[in-house]
């Protein structure tokens, strides 16, 4: 019902939307009406349309799915539950995690439904926080977005290079083991080309996806096959493989390390919010996002456990593969199973995998940045927000996140560069997604203007479940991986948040509360029915 009237008030207020009569999208007829009430009720947000629409349904969902790369990044992030717990790491520490993961992910897609626009996240505080904090809401939900959105390349690139540093060591026989210095400019090397492909116009980003969902899940599929079936006699037991708990974190306390196993599944299950960032380049967004955050998250966490299993019973010694020289434990494990150019080969797969998840998790940072830059939230937001006129994308955010992804893979020089940059990305990346969440159930209760999906009067319990969740995340992922760090082997997520925090407040504190007032409107509002009035609307009828 909800559906039909957005529907009809959409129609209603199409006029107030330019149309270039020129623009290809006019000759499609029933997907061009489409568009056009996409565009109104992106007016009634209160921003005019900048973007094409060429992002179809399964498109969406395709790069939601694949921002998540789960062959890609259950690799890349072996070695949290190899240390903490073993095999019982490996399945039921991701298992526990994505079960809980799943009430984020479904209020999200609630608030993406009513709001289907690139801000997002730091839009959706504004709207539901008490008039007198909407501006700080917006505030920090923006800067802790931005913070998770801007590491999280740096650490999927990262391990990007990390890949590729292991298939050398693996094809020299061992000869070539390549240090910080080299995987650091292999680093900047992908974030160049990511700062390429990322630039393209959104019709050629759409169809990427296509390409990127493809290889995903065959090489995940392969990967599963390939561990099971090549480790022949020497699999584990079926009870091993699900029951068998090893400690190797340097914690004394068992349940506590086996609680650092959740650092993988917390940090693979990321950037699903991608989906309302593109929703500004998304035909029917307020039912395709959150379609896609939906089926991105369930597939990621139902295929990614398929994968660990798999890898438990391939698994027959924990301690040889931590003490491989190998930068990656999975790479050794697909070694042991397939011997050399097996392992060469599905590798070869997976580091494609991690690359293209790191391209679309640029094209979803540089929506944030544009968004934030557009109600002018950044230090030179004038260029930021700007739209290059030959691809109609944000070309400058691009490469804003190019730039300071780089600076973060600095870390990279560190013993603990992935759990450091791994715990920045997930902490930023949740503070902002659980905020709104905390303002549906606070402040917000009345506030919602529901879209095609609603979460009806369960928001409440799925709310509270998601709020209680992250705070107990949070905090465990600020903690060391062993009880006796060092300077090279400290978490350093809590200086990279820190940094962050200090200089969003001070700016706030010194400068920011004087001028900036949340999203800006930039498109008149005299034929279209805005958010907050449909929100007073909402509001008397509850």
């Amino acid at each position: 019902m909800d559906e039909m009237k957005t529907e009809k008030h959409a129609g209603s207020t199409a006029t107030a939307i330019p149309v270039d009569s020129n623009d290809s999208r006019t000759q499609h007829g029933d997907q061009s009406s489409i568009w056009r009430a996409d565009d109104a009720l992106l007016a009634q947000l209160g921003y005019k349309s900048e973007f094409k629409r060429e992002f179809s349904l399964f498109e969406t969902v395709a790069f939601a799915f694949s921002i998540m790369g789960v062959i890609a990044s259950v690799s890349s992030t072996f070695s949290f539950p190899l240390v903490s717990g073993g095999h019982v790491g490996m399945v039921f520490g991701w298992l526990i995690p994505c079960l809980f993961v799943m009430p984020i992910a479904a209020s999200m897609a609630e608030l993406a439904s009513s709001m289907p626009t690139s801000a997002g996240l730091y839009y959706f505080s504004a709207k539901l926080a008490p008039p007198k904090y909407s501006a700080l809401a917006s505030w920090i939900t923006g800067w802790a977005n931005i913070t998770g959105q801007v590491t999280l390349v740096t650490s999927i690139d990262f391990t990007c290079a990390q890949m590729i540093t292991t298939a050398i060591a693996v094809a020299s026989d061992g000869a070539v083991n390549l240090g910080s210095g080299p995987t650091f400019g292999i680093l900047c090397a992908i974030l160049f080309t990511h700062g390429i492909v990322c630039s393209a116009a959104t019709n050629v980003l759409a169809r990427l996806n296509l390409f990127y969902v493809i290889v995903n899940v065959g090489t995940s599929i392969a990967a599963i096959i390939a561990l099971y079936v090549c480790s022949g006699n020497n699999k584990v037991s079926t009870s091993d493989a699900f029951t068998m708990f090893e400690n190797n974190t340097g914690w004394s306390n068992n349940g506590w390390a086996f609680l650092l196993a959740f650092t993988a599944p917390m940090w693979t299950l990321t950037g699903y919010d991608s989906a309302a960032h593109i929703s500004e380049e998304t035909a029917g967004a307020a039912r395709a996002a959150p379609i896609a955050i939906l089926i991105g998250v369930s597939a990621t966490a139902s295929l990614g456990w398929l994968i660990l299993i798999a890898a438990s019973f391939a698994t027959a010694s924990v301690p040889d593969l931590l003490t491989s020289t190998l930068p990656l434990p999975m790479g050794q494990l697909f070694f042991n199973v397939m011997g050399k150019h097996g392992m060469l080969a599905i590798w070869s797969l997976i580091i494609v995998v991690q690359y293209v998840t790191g391209a679309a998790q640029g094209v979803d940072a540089s929506r944030v940045v544009f968004a934030f830059a557009r109600d002018r939230a950044l230090p030179g937001s004038r260029w930021w927000k700007q739209m290059n006129r030959h691809t109609q994308t944000p070309v400058n955010a691009v490469w804003l996140v190019m730039v300071l992804a780089g600076i973060c893979g600095l870390l990279g020089f560190s013993e603990a560069a992935l759990s450091s940059l791994a715990g920045a990305a997930v902490i930023g990346l949740y503070t902002s997604y659980v905020t709104p969440i905390f303002l549906r159930i606070t402040s917000g209760r009345d506030k919602l203007v529901p879209g095609p999906f609603t979460l009806g009067r369960w928001y409440m319990p799925i709310g509270i479940v998601a709020c209680a969740w992250v705070a107990f995340i949070v905090i465990l992922l600020l903690f060391p991986s062993s009880s006796s760090a060092t300077a090279d082997t400290m978490n350093y997520a809590v200086v990279i948040v820190m940094a962050v925090f200090i200089f969003a407040s001070s700016s706030w504190i010194l400068s920011a509360h004087k001028w900036f007032t949340g999203p800006i409107r930039n498109i008149g509002s005299s034929e279209t029915t805005s958010y907050d009035e449909k929100q007073e609307a909402q509001a008397m009828r509850n």
